[in-house]
């Protein structure tokens, strides 16, 4: 008992340096290409299927410089280029525009888009619900349905 309960905490050390890793990464990447001008950023949760970011690399005028993306189920993904978006409007992206077969990179696609059209129109951009907050939700749902049900 004792030697699986190391295992699974060395596993989750691991997993948390990986992770921090890949963040380390993440980030480097997203402060190079902001150091060169605007950047738009899309992202999907993958859950059981991979995530995906996307940066875009836009001049004054919403078109694409540089395309990078990060696509993964494991906290070994890495930022990679992303081609064919050179020179396009990114107001004008949408998910048809991605590489079919990757659903969720072109929910990102869609989400950069999405962000920038709200930025330009001095729209508020909401932050995303943490995992606490969704779990907080659904066990809120929980107890609401039933306090309505009883009435």
């Amino acid at each position: 008992m004792i030697k699986l309960a190391l295992i699974v905490a060395a596993a989750f050390v691991l997993q948390i340096l990986l992770s921090m890793q890949q963040m380390r990464h993440f980030s480097n990447e997203f402060v190079k290409l902001r150091r060169q001008g605007k950047v738009a950023c899309g992202r999907k949760a993958g859950g059981f299927h991979a995530g995906a970011i996307v940066m875009f690399l836009l001049d004054d005028d919403g078109r694409i410089r540089t395309a990078r993306k990060m696509e993964g189920v494991t906290c070994l993904a890495r930022v990679r280029p992303m081609e064919g978006f050179e020179g396009r409007h990114i107001a004008e992206l949408t998910e048809e525009d991605g590489p079919k077969g990757h659903r969720n990179l072109r929910k990102a696609i869609a989400d950069a888009s999405l962000t920038y059209r709200k930025y330009v129109a001095g729209e508020v951009i909401p932050e995303p619900p943490s995992p606490f907050q969704k779990v907080g939700r659904s066990v809120g749902g929980i107890f609401r349905r039933k306090s309505t049900a009883k009435l």
